[in-house]
């Protein structure tokens, strides 16, 4: 680090984005509709071969670089209730703004499987992972992208449903999902929010090219 970077906060080996996935650690709850965000970030892991970093800031991160931009990749180890706390921890020790420099990735149950939704701001929408972001960040300016896992049924306790797995037909929606809000996670990055909301809000791509169910113009 220079005398500058000393002299004016700058911190040693800072990201210029922070992607968070949002879930809850242990195998108990792998591949569950909660853990949509860690397996997004596994995606984003694979395709830009981003190297683990060990624990830190009370989540597992990887560094690496997505399209020549430095990021870290983080899954809270909070469980998701808490996620603010890892998150806060990070962008204050960096000195990030949310608002330009941080990504969250999480489930959605008002959105079917298969469909993603990109905002730039906007409330928890009931998603106690980001309000908790949002409460110990102080802001609601933060790029989040939301994969949608399907609405409780009737019959359901929402805690139940939302740490359920998926059925063999939604599996194939929500595989799809997740690589495209892996890329949608990198378009932020190498070409700004605006761009992603334009290309992956939304369900899969029909042959006309157009998405279904929420289109980049409706946010």
């Amino acid at each position: 680090m220079s005398i500058l970077d000393r002299i004016f906060g700058k911190t040693e080996d800072a990201p210029v984005y922070l992607i968070v996935g949002l879930g809850n650690p242990g195998p108990k709850y792998e591949k569950t509709r909660h853990n949509m965000g860690f397996d997004v970030i596994d995606r984003l892991v694979e395709a830009h071969r981003v190297p683990q970093s060990g624990t830190r800031f009370h989540a597992m991160v990887g560094n690496g670089l997505i399209g020549g931009e430095k990021v870290m990749l983080m899954k809270p180890l909070t469980y998701m209730n808490l996620s603010g706390n890892a998150v806060s921890e990070a962008v204050h020790f960096y000195k990030l703004d949310p608002s330009a420099q941080l990504i969250v990735i999480s489930d959605d149950i008002d959105l079917p499987p298969g469909v993603i939704r990109i905002r730039k701001q906007g409330s928890a929408g009931g998603q106690k992972g980001l309000a908790h972001i949002i409460k110990c960040l102080g802001t609601d300016e933060f790029v989040r992208i939301r994969v949608g896992v399907g609405a409780k049924p009737a019959h359901f306790d929402l805690a139940d449903y939302v740490l359920s797995r998926f059925s063999p037909e939604e599996r194939k929606l929500v595989d799809e999902a997740q690589e495209r809000a892996a890329l949608a996670a990198a378009c932020v990055v190498t070409d700004g929010a605006d761009r992603a909301m334009n290309l992956y809000n939304g369900g899969p791509k029909t042959a006309s090219g157009t998405a279904g169910a929420v289109s980049g113009t409706e946010l």
